[in-house]
């Protein structure tokens, strides 16, 4: 697999800057420059996030986009600045947060709509809280991979443009290198953007950033019937269906986000801040991936649970536009039935199901059960499952059970389904839903060692596969098949 860097430079075509987060008013935060890399260079770049910001991929490896993707010179137009927050963190109030390490350059115009690019790890800024705003390569690394996986998966994210290191030292457990993650998204704006202002009373700021998002990613809500002519009541509204949708992907998939704070949350139903995330191995539902969470609150199964604990403290936060409670909670209700809708639209996907059935909530509990009771591997379970139904041979999937009878009496279920429904598994659906290629931490623990050695050809063979997950690669057979035994001990922490 080729180099994304094999091409010759080009001139960057121009970027047309909007710049509307910043036009708020510096209440919503700080102007500043980034703080300049020292002695950049490039790891990796997004041929595709280039693509979506009609910018000519060829132009990433010219010297002027390494600095301006480095912090160490600003693209005409751009005007950078660093957003104010607060937060409620492993459901504590933290009080005001901030960007501490990232600098949004500003928005721009795209054939895709208006988007926000932002550097993560370009330097102290006000809301650093004594931190040096740095990012280290490891992380850097972890982000820009994942980010591209889950959007080749379908699920909303943030998007990587870019990806640059430095030989400037970074101390975290150890000490590391530098790096800066360029990323995009409509909206960098999060659920404690609303809890900052609504916690010091600064309604007219609050109304402002609710107007502006309403404006500009919900203009329904103004026009809509939901929240019964209530603005704001209609955004809590469609700001919970966005994450319970969000969420029913992360459950389906196996994905553990590991730090799902209220200042992790986005406004737009996005998956935002890959810190200590993980792809399940193992299907343990009460999985715990950051190593700093020590009581728990963020496993894989509490994460349906904890999202709907964040959008209450949104609704909180929205209440003074809102009025009574009753339309707070009334908004925030379409969460717990948009949730299972969605989480049983994903499994039933998953299992090829085209025809929706009584029967089929069984079959899925009866499947998630069974995985949980024998530690099945969780990716490699549905890609075989899906395998077996297109070619009728389900020996490989009865390989992965250490008691097959279990097994064999759900196979019986789901075979019965076709029965009931009058329809066969669609094994294309199938394989067009269970990725043969997840970002495991293993596969990221290979490109990180490859790459803090200066070689960045693991990053990227690993990059173009999981830009197309769910097709067949016979020469990469070891990026899909089983982690080994030393992924068990891979330790994700809050500065991972």
């Amino acid at each position: 697999m080729n180099s994304p860097f094999d091409a010759p430079p080009t001139t960057s075509p121009p970027l047309h800057w909007r710049n509307r987060f910043a036009a708020l008013g510096p209440q919503f935060g700080t102007r500043l420059q980034p703080t300049p890399l020292p002695a950049p260079h490039w790891v990796a770049h997004s041929a595709s996030t280039a693509k979506a910001l009609g910018l000519d991929a060829h132009w990433l490896p010219s010297d002027e986009a390494l600095q301006a993707f480095s912090g160490n010179a600003l693209l005409p137009g751009s005007a950078p600045l660093a957003s104010v927050y607060s937060g409620h963190q492993f459901g504590v109030w933290a009080g005001q947060l901030g960007d501490g390490r990232a600098l949004l350059l500003g928005e721009v115009d795209t054939p895709h709509g208006p988007q926000e690019i932002q550097l993560k790890g370009s330097g102290p800024t006000p809301y650093s809280r004594g931190g040096d705003g740095r990012a280290v390569l490891r992380s850097s690394i972890r982000e820009f991979l994942c980010s591209e996986a889950m959007h080749a998966l379908g699920i909303p994210t943030t998007r990587a443009l870019c990806l640059t290191g430095s030989p400037a030292p970074v101390y975290r457990e150890r000490a590391e290198t530098a790096a800066v993650v360029t990323r995009t998204a409509p909206s960098f704006i999060r659920f404690g953007h609303f809890e900052h202002f609504a916690a010091r009373n600064q309604l007219d700021a609050l109304r402002q950033l609710a107007d502006t998002v309403i404006d500009q990613h919900y203009p329904d809500c103004r026009t809509g019937a939901a929240g019964n002519g209530n603005p704001y009541a209609a955004l809590l509204q469609a700001v919970s269906e966005r994450t319970a949708a969000l969420v029913a992907q992360w459950q389906a998939v196996g994905f553990c986000h590991g730090v799902l704070n209220t200042d992790n949350m986005s406004i737009l139903g996005l998956t935002l801040d890959y810190g200590p995330f993980q792809f399940l191995d193992a299907f343990v539902p009460g999985h715990i991936c950051n190593h700093s969470d020590t009581q728990g609150r963020y496993a894989f199964h509490r994460q349906p649970h904890i999202a709907y604990w964040n959008l209450y403290c949104l609704g909180q936060a929205l209440q003074p536009l809102i009025g009574e409670p009753a339309a707070v909670h009334g908004a925030l209700a379409s969460y717990k039935t948009e949730f299972p809708r969605q989480f049983m639209g994903r499994m039933r996907a998953k299992l090829g199901l085209t025809t929706p059935h009584p029967a089929e909530g069984a079959v899925m509990d009866g499947i998630l059960q069974l995985l949980a009771d024998q530690g099945v591997d969780y990716p490699i379970f549905w890609r075989r499952l899906s395998h077996a139904v297109a070619q009728q041979q389900f020996e490989p999937v009865r390989d992965l059970f250490a008691d097959r009878a279990p097994l064999d009496a759900w196979l019986l279920s789901y075979s019965e389904l076709e029965a009931l429904t009058g329809k066969a598994p669609d094994a294309d659906l199938m394989l067009k839903t269970n990725p043969c290629y997840v970002l495991r931490n293993h596969l990221a623990e290979e490109a990180i060692a490859a790459a803090q050695a200066g070689d960045f050809s693991v990053l990227h063979t690993l990059q173009t596969l999981l830009e197309r997950p769910f097709d067949e690669h016979p020469d990469y057979t070891a990026q899909a098949g089983f982690p080994p035994d030393w992924a068990s001990s891979i330790s994700i922490s809050c500065s991972s």
